[in-house]
């Protein structure tokens, strides 16, 4: 048996043996066209000013889409990734440690769009009908829930899954009758190509959020805090800047700015970057929606997987 001193012995030697996690020599974080602060933040380099007296670098990595953000944190190659509420949600509940921790923006970023020459004018219409989509991504739930909306399913069409640049050039080429649409590639697609948003939902968009790995957030709490600090100082800017902005944006996406001018009206940044609370119950809609569409199983705790995902710590 061990006397008392012999245990304080044992444990002060453990403690010597495992030496407090040190911070990280470098940061990665992506940047997204359906992020407008991403790029503010790349543009200006507000992370490599905030973190540059600790040596700690920032690496920028591209996501097309949430899911590929989504895969990024997974694998362990990004550290905060911009994504969907819903899609981070889904992730979670297939097992991908993911917690949301800020948002970015409230938009109506997505919605389901067409050509004249389709002959599609409502959801009903897409019954037998090829429809591109990036699966995973807010496009993707919005499109299953206006399915079950008209009481179909995603049985009931013809799924072809591009990622999003490709779904709208699919749509243009009319190698499909409907797309799944997220920003700015929508707004050119309905700019520049006269394309139609036949159904819209505002509020079946869900938030955009910051996501992190659960393993990062807790080996690093206070970097977390800072990046939601910078990312804070960044929409200050752009609500103060919109002009500058949209100029941003069309320089980085390589879109006339009356494009980029269509992806900001639909974009709200006057939530602050902490308050990812504000994200919670569109997330839980999202989950519950899914899973009354079958594409969560029925035996799924939604909402324990929404309390387990939305962590309100790190928010100042």
């Amino acid at each position: 048996m061990f006397s008392r001193r012999s245990l304080i012995g044992v444990l002060a030697a453990v403690t010597i043996a495992s030496p407090a996690l040190s911070a990280p020599g470098e940061i990665r974080v992506d940047w997204a066209t359906y992020n407008p602060l991403s790029l503010v933040l790349k543009e200006k380099k507000l992370l490599e000013k905030e973190f540059e007296a600790d040596k700690i670098s920032i690496r920028w990595v591209l996501s097309a889409g949430s899911n590929k953000a989504l895969e990024f944190l997974n694998a362990g190659s990004l550290d905060i990734g911009s994504t969907a509420g819903a899609a981070a949600l889904v992730a979670r509940i297939n097992g991908n440690p993911v917690k949301s921790v800020g948002i970015f923006s409230r938009p109506e970023w997505t919605a389901l769009v067409t050509r004249a020459d389709a002959g599609v004018t409502k959801i009903a219409d897409l019954k037998g009908k090829s429809v591109a989509v990036t699966r995973g991504t807010d496009p993707h739930i919005f499109l299953v829930r206006a399915l079950d909306s008209a009481g179909l399913t995603e049985k009931d069409i013809k799924l072809v899954l591009l990622q999003h640049a490709d779904g709208k050039t699919a749509l243009i080429r009319k190698d499909v009758q409907a797309w799944a649409g997220l920003d700015p590639l929508m707004a050119q697609a309905e700019v520049e190509e006269g394309a139609t948003l036949f159904f819209r939902k505002a509020e079946d968009n869900t938030w955009g959020v910051l996501n992190t790995r659960a393993e990062f957030a807790a080996q690093n709490p206070e970097i977390i805090k800072r990046v939601l600090k910078v990312y804070e100082e960044a929409r200050q800017w752009a609500l103060k800047n919109p002009g500058e902005l949209a100029k941003l944006l069309a320089a980085e996406t390589k879109l006339p700015e009356n494009v980029i001018a269509r992806q900001i009206e639909r974009t709200d940044l006057t939530n602050a970057s902490g308050d990812i609370l504000k994200a919670k119950d569109t997330v839980l809609a999202a989950g519950l929606a899914l899973q009354k569409a079958g594409v969560v199983e029925a035996a799924t705790d939604v909402k324990a997987n929404v309390e387990a995902l939305i962590d309100a710590r790190f928010a100042k």
